[in-house]
């Protein structure tokens, strides 16, 4: 009895964390992505390339979001949804998340692209098919999660009575096949893209001349940002990917709850990205548009090549 008293109080405490942190990223989430979404579109005639991308990430995060309210009901102990419901949203949650993941990749390789060859028209002209990136991007995730959703569906008659909304085992999530390419395609090649261009951002702007000598780029200010940016990636995604091996490998028990608990904290840490988007991109955008607009590199850049020490010595930092 004294056991059972320790797990209802143990569970108690999870809920009201669960239910406070879901509350705090559903108002901050919802409100700052709509305010950067209404930034956006009043402001749509200077729309960048990388906007369009940030556009897309305010929407997959404002759906993202729209779904915490089911989870504070559950946590906040109000009932038990249907669950098939449950399964949908958890559905939205799961796909938004890792369209936020591509989006994401895709604005840090824009923005590398941009500063690293700011003169290529091949780069130009790829850079005009964001909107088409993007729409691959949504086809992706929701032609992968749907079906998903409908086998779980016809696999819902096997289950006992004991399916609990969100408190059931992510099985689906946790299959080896489905991890594999979860781990690779959804977190290990957007990780490494995001890690890769941040590298080639830096080394860029660490190796311009013509950046470093320049008023118009605060380049310390930028190198914050990109670390700031690839921390909260790593933050907000590892320890929910982490948590996907670790219960593929150890099946948590009805007497060793603590992995799935563990899970769902994952979970949760993962959410924080939709209420850390805003902060990280929507609203450094503007200060990096002016601090590192590709016209102002290439004026630098044009500049440079006009001054007496030549050419071939203003284009190398840049370049390489």
């Amino acid at each position: 009895m004294s056991n059972y008293t320790c797990l209802n109080s143990t569970q108690r405490q999870h809920n009201v964390v669960f239910v406070t942190v879901y509350s705090v990223v559903f108002i901050f989430g919802l409100t700052l992505n709509l305010t950067a979404l209404v930034i956006f579109f009043r402001n749509s005639k200077s729309q960048s390339h990388t906007t369009v991308y940030m556009i897309h990430l305010a929407f997959a995060d404002i759906l993202m979001v729209c779904t915490l309210p089911v989870r504070i009901y559950y946590h906040g102990g109000l009932g038990d949804p249907d669950q098939k419901f449950c399964e949908f949203t958890g559905l939205i949650l799961l796909s938004n998340m890792y369209g936020s993941i591509f989006l994401l990749m895709c604005i840090s390789f824009d923005r590398c692209i941009a500063v690293c060859f700011p003169l290529s028209s091949h780069v130009r002209e790829g850079r005009k098919k964001a909107w088409c990136v993007c729409l691959g991007i949504w086809m992706l995730t929701i032609g992968t999660s749907f079906p998903i959703y409908f086998q779980k569906g016809q696999g819902a008659k096997e289950q006992t009575n004991s399916s609990t909304c969100f408190g059931n085992f992510p099985s689906y999530a946790t299959q080896t096949g489905a991890l594999i390419s979860t781990l690779i395609v959804g977190f290990g090649i957007p990780l490494t893209v995001m890690i890769l261009s941040s590298w080639g951002l830096v080394r860029a702007i660490s190796k311009s001349t013509a950046v470093q000598t320049s008023d118009l780029v605060d380049s310390g200010r930028i190198k914050r940002m990109i670390i700031t940016n690839l921390a909260i990636f790593l933050v907000c995604f590892l320890p929910y990917h982490v948590m996907l091996v670790l219960l593929n490998v150890y099946k948590p028990s009805p007497t060793r709850p603590s992995l799935l608990t563990a899970y769902r904290y994952s979970l949760m840490i993962a959410c924080l990205n939709a209420m850390l988007d805003p902060l990280a991109y929507y609203f450094t955008t503007e200060t990096f548009r002016r601090k590192m607009d590709v016209k102002a590199v290439r004026k630098i850049w044009q500049m440079n090549s006009h001054s007496s020490d030549g050419n071939n010595r203003s284009r190398a930092p840049l370049t390489t």
